[in-house]
């Protein structure tokens, strides 16, 4: 069951606007104005992006086949055909793929999807096996992998359609944990698998630390838990090898805070961006809504629009909307103060009334004699 957005067919999309920016041999882009460059820094000295990676954000095709789209003269750059992908763009040019003008991105998005065995993890792959990307439903964009799953991995594989997140889920220093459930032939000894935790070297290659839990002994296969934040290429495979053991089944639960849960073999579903954003926080911002600080819309922003209240209305009067055919009237009332002063009085007046006695019933034969 798939749980996301239909996108078009037809992705032609680039981020908005890109100029072209050619060196020559003067150090000079092909408008005649002066690249800044800075050698320190190690970036480009031209403004934009490459014409294949706006190519690939907008979901048209990879990188490595902008190149051939550009040889094949199918690209046009503010309406002059290319021949080379050695081409800046940024956010002024017009940008055309098969004279189809390219719209806007959309916005960074992640899948999880459930991989059963027998699938490699690749757009296309050289010896004819079936791919993921083949399994997918066509509905869905240009996909990339949040890493990778051998062909006999199963279990939790993120799919995003945004370079700059996948990049960063990739990352060992984002630090999220990788959990698998392993199940391999042998005797598995419980000194030696604790050991793993400050990490293990192995033909020159390091790994990190590796936390693995015995969960039983079933006959002449042992069920482990394993957790890493690292993930390099067939690492519990050759760590575990390297222990004694053979691993024959290889199970991925979770990737950082995303579970497999109940999601079945072989079905997609959409990450809500509600959840992408409590994950990711300030990556998020800068993934999705780059320059952004994210205080903009909080409520409790000291710059953030307040709703509009009406004036207090003063005791006594009407205000404007309440005035009859432009009629000022009075209103029944006092101030509070004033009220609360004028009650006292009253109470004083009630009580010196109770206190005082009264003449008229006091003396009754002197009311006669008068």
């Amino acid at each position: 069951m798939v749980r996301m957005a239909q996108s078009p067919n037809d992705r032609h999309a680039a981020p908005k606007g890109y100029t072209i920016s050619k060196k020559s041999d003067s150090g000079k882009s092909d408008s005649g104005k002066s690249g800044s460059e800075n050698p320190s820094s190690g970036k480009s000295a031209y403004a934009g992006n490459r014409i294949a990676k706006v190519l690939a954000r907008a979901g048209t095709c990879s990188r490595r086949d902008a190149e051939k789209y550009i040889a094949d003269g199918r690209v046009c750059v503010n309406g002059r055909r290319l021949d080379t992908p050695a081409f800046n763009v940024t956010a002024k040019d017009h940008i055309t793929v098969d004279d189809k003008p390219l719209a806007e991105p959309d916005p960074p998005r992640l899948w999880q999807f459930h991989k059963p065995t027998g699938l490699v993890t690749s757009a296309r792959d050289p010896e004819g096996r079936p791919t993921v990307f083949q399994k997918l439903p066509a509905s869905l964009p240009r996909l990339n992998s949040v890493g990778r799953l051998d062909i006999n991995t199963e279990g939790l594989l993120l799919l995003t359609n945004d370079g700059g997140l996948k990049r960063y889920l990739e990352l060992p220093t984002t630090g999220w944990l990788r959990r698998y459930r392993v199940r391999a032939f042998g005797r598995a000894d419980s000194a030696r698998l604790a050991a793993l935790k400050d990490g293990i070297t192995l033909d020159g290659v390091t790994y990190r630390s590796i936390d693995v839990v015995l969960e039983r002994q079933q006959g002449s296969n042992v069920w482990l838990n394993v957790a890493l934040r690292e993930g390099k290429n067939r690492e519990i495979k050759r760590v575990l090898e390297h222990l004694g053991m053979k691993v024959n089944r290889l199970i991925r639960l979770s990737f950082g805070p995303f579970q497999l849960g109940q999601l079945e073999a072989g079905c997609v579903e959409e990450i809500p961006r509600r959840i992408l954003r409590q994950q990711l926080g300030k990556e998020w911002l800068e993934l999705a809504e780059p320059g952004s600080t994210g205080k903009q819309n909080r409520p409790d922003d000291k710059n953030s629009t307040k709703p509009h209240r009406e004036p207090r209305k003063e005791p006594g009067k009407i205000s404007g909307s309440d005035q009859h055919n432009g009629d000022k009237k009075e209103l029944p009332g006092i101030k509070r103060g004033a009220k609360r002063g004028l009650l006292k009085t009253h109470k004083e007046k009630a009580h010196k009334s109770r206190a005082k006695p009264n003449n008229r019933t006091a003396d009754p034969d002197a009311r006669r004699r008068r």
